[in-house]
């Protein structure tokens, strides 16, 4: 019997999950240049034709996976009517990223090796500067509001401090004290 249009639906979006999942984890450990389409679709049982089926390439695969990290995470930072956000918000974000960096440790690893391979970055880097500044121009209103000098700067420190949290709690997920980290980070820039 022939499949329905809510079933191909059904089945079109689980592939498409597995290969991101296999991709994430694949790209993650073994890097973006060692792991090819073939490599992926071994791991997901899949064939390669199918891949391509759902993804242009694996430059398109990756993009898709980077952007989806990152739209879930700016979804979070929400603004009041005036361009600016509260500190409940602002908490909020900072909690809800770090629930991410828990939860989604593999796609963590799979950003900190993009950024740290320049052939690679320059794939995401426009997308991704797209993504991130409207976040940064929003930490500079915030930070203008509360009357900081330079808030630029510390909008970008922020952001930095961020990153090197991550990748020590991603090189040391055990001993890393991530909630402590946290609450003092919320003391000193919120």
């Amino acid at each position: 019997m022939p499949r329905t249009k809510e079933q191909i639906e059904i089945l079109r979006k689980e592939k498409t999950s597995l290969i991101k999942q296999v991709a994430v984890e694949l790209f993650a450990n073994e890097g973006y240049h060692v792991t090819s389409i073939s490599k992926i679709a071994k791991a997901a049982n899949i064939s390669k034709g199918l891949i391509y089926n759902y993804f242009e390439s694996k430059e398109s695969l990756l993009k898709e996976i980077i952007w989806e990290g990152f739209d879930s995470i700016m979804n979070v930072f929400e603004t009041n009517n005036d361009d600016i956000i509260t500190e409940e918000n602002f908490i909020l974000y900072i909690d809800e990223t770090f629930h991410k960096l828990k939860t989604e440790i593999t796609f963590w690893k799979l950003y900190f090796s993009i950024i740290i391979q320049p052939a690679v970055m320059l794939l995401v880097q426009d997308k991704l500067m797209e993504i991130i500044m409207p976040f940064i121009n929003t930490l500079v209103k915030y930070y203008e509001s509360k009357g900081v000098k330079n808030p630029m700067s510390h909008a970008r420190l922020l952001g930095a401090v961020l990153d090197g949290v991550s990748m020590n709690y991603i090189a040391d997920p055990e001993g890393f004290p991530l909630n402590d980290v946290k609450k003092i980070l919320i003391e000193k820039f919120i």
